[in-house]
Formats: C-alpha cells, sequence, structure tokens
C-alpha cells in the first residue's frame, strides 16, 4: 500500500473519531494524561456501560476519591450502592 492510502486511512480514521466525543468530552481528555485514572477506573468504566443499571460498590466510591476519577458521573441513590 502506498504512502499516500496510509495517510488517507490515517486522516480518515483521525476524521472519523473526532465526531465521537463532544466539546467538554475532548477537554476533559486533553487535561489528563490517560485515558482512565487507574486500572480501577478502567474495571469500573468497562463494567458500567452506557446502556446498562449502573453497578456502584462503596470500594468504588473511596478508590474514585482516592485516585481522582473523571469523566462523565454515574448518578445513583445511596440505595443503589452495592456492599461487594
Amino acid at each position: 500500500m502506498g504512502s499516500g492510502w496510509k495517510l488517507f486511512l490515517t486522516g480518515l480514521v483521525l476524521l472519523g473519531t473526532a465526531g465521537c466525543a463532544t466539546k467538554q468530552e475532548w477537554e476533559t481528555w486533553a487535561a489528563h494524561p490517560a485515558h482512565f485514572a487507574s486500572g480501577d477506573h478502567l474495571v469500573f468504566s468497562v463494567r458500567n456501560t452506557e446502556g446498562t443499571p449502573p453497578r456502584v460498590t462503596r470500594e468504588d466510591l473511596a478508590a474514585a476519591r482516592e485516585q481522582g476519577w473523571w469523566g462523565r458521573p454515574v448518578t445513583i441513590s445511596q440505595a443503589e450502592i452495592l456492599e461487594r
């Protein structure tokens, strides 16, 4: 494959992914050196994808505070917090 095609495909991928985030999401992403604050943050985010009921434990809340997680907040009531 020629270098022209590689450049074209790279530009196409960048253009396609640029439309996937809001301005606020881009600002949040740009303000942090990594996509997730920690492995705990990654596991929590994978477990709580959009379209599924949130699963939040007290340990998640403590880790989020201690590790300074960022991104879109997951909101639940006190009664919905799981013990494990």
